[in-house]
């Protein structure tokens, strides 16, 4: 009985008519691919599964780098390792901080004074020391910057690298050629999960990592993203895969580099890195997005493949995508207007932490 409903359950889940274009099936793919150790063959879901060691192995790397790398060169900068000003220990005090509010209204605050016999300034001032007190050092963040800003320069070059000599980065008609007929070749395949392993990896750090506001903004950011990433896998959309995530890389390590400099106090080249990000990302996201990748999977796919209903989700996901650039957009240009008009560039890097996410590569 359960073994019947399991093979229900996956024959409904792998439905050629929901993954594939008319008139292809599983069996034509499987065909195509020619016998074991003939070298062809095309993306699978089990391949996804490499992702999860290799996540592992980055997630160690990342420790790694950022204690015999990102560390010290914090400390040449001028970095320190000091956190703010920690609150004194007080049981009571402590259990209201973690059980009923970080920030007790007035009634509470006078029960408080009554109880401890402290002045209410003084408990105040206890809670705002405990806030401070879980919050991240400039060194713990100047160190996840620059493995992020590593990691994002690195594989924006290796995309760009390996597009360069793809025929589909010059002409996108090519993402649509004989589709889904596509053998994946090496590079392709490891362009695609090393992205989505950094990604896993991203999702493991944030349970390490000191919490932070934005902790539920980007876990669901990246939840969305690696599902994104594997539909796309799946689904044999990888060529057009590619251009989507080098595009997406194209602008984050400059944000990365902006707040370096801020956290090392060079301001007018987290300024310089600022103003660039912005370009960068208005433009690729604005403009190189919605006329390069959505002309190709909305119209050029349609008139070669046609449309079925993976075809319909995927463009749906990528559609809803450029509405949230449109949002992020505006977000960015408002907050950095306002900031500009204070002379507080500095102030909008800091704030576009959470804005500079996206679903689809991202940083």
């Amino acid at each position: 009985m359960a073994a019947a409903a399991a093979a229900a359950l996956r024959a409904w889940f792998w439905n050629e008519r929901f993954w594939l274009p008319h008139n292809v099936t599983w069996a034509d793919l499987a065909g195509e691919a020619g016998p074991p150790g003939s070298g062809l063959q095309y993306p699978r879901a089990g391949h996804v599964l490499s992702a999860f060691p290799l996540a592992l192995g980055i997630f160690a790397v990342r420790l790694l780098f950022e204690r015999f790398i990102a560390k010290p060169c914090a400390i040449n900068l001028g970095i320190q390792d000091s956190g703010p000003h920690r609150a004194q220990p007080n049981a009571i005090l402590e259990k209201v901080f973690t059980s009923i509010t970080k920030s007790p209204d007035g009634k509470r605050l006078e029960g408080l004074s009554k109880q401890l016999d402290w002045d209410v300034r003084k408990i105040q001032r206890w809670f705002r020391h405990r806030r401070n007190q879980d919050k991240p050092t400039t060194l713990t963040k100047f160190c996840e910057s620059m493995w992020r800003f590593t990691f994002y320069l690195s594989i924006f070059f290796y995309g760009v690298r390996f597009l360069w000599t793809a025929p589909w980065f010059w002409d996108t008609r090519q993402c649509w050629y004989n589709y889904p007929f596509q053998p994946l070749t090496s590079r392709l395949y490891y362009y695609y999960i090393l992205e989505l392993a950094f990604y896993w990896s991203l999702m493991f750090s944030q349970f390490t990592d000191i919490k932070r506001k934005d902790f539920l903004i980007m876990f669901v950011h990246h939840l969305a993203t690696i599902g994104l990433i594997t539909f796309s896998y799946m689904n044999n959309m990888v060529r057009v895969g590619t251009l989507v995530l080098c595009l997406h890389d194209a602008s984050d390590f400059l944000l990365e580099a902006a707040k370096l400099a801020n956290y090392a106090k060079y301001q007018r080249l987290c300024d310089a890195f600022f103003m660039l990000f912005g370009v960068v990302f208005i433009v690729t996201r604005l403009g190189i997005y919605p006329f390069w990748i959505l002309n190709t999977t909305l119209f050029e796919s349609w008139e070669l493949i046609g449309p079925y209903p993976s075809w319909w989700l995927f463009n749906g996901l990528l559609v809803t995508l450029q509405v949230l650039h449109i949002i992020w957009s505006y977000l960015i240009i408002r907050t950095a207007y306002k900031a500009l008009m204070r002379g507080k560039v500095s102030l909008v890097v800091t704030v576009l932490g959470p804005l500079s996410v996206n679903f689809m590569k991202e940083p």
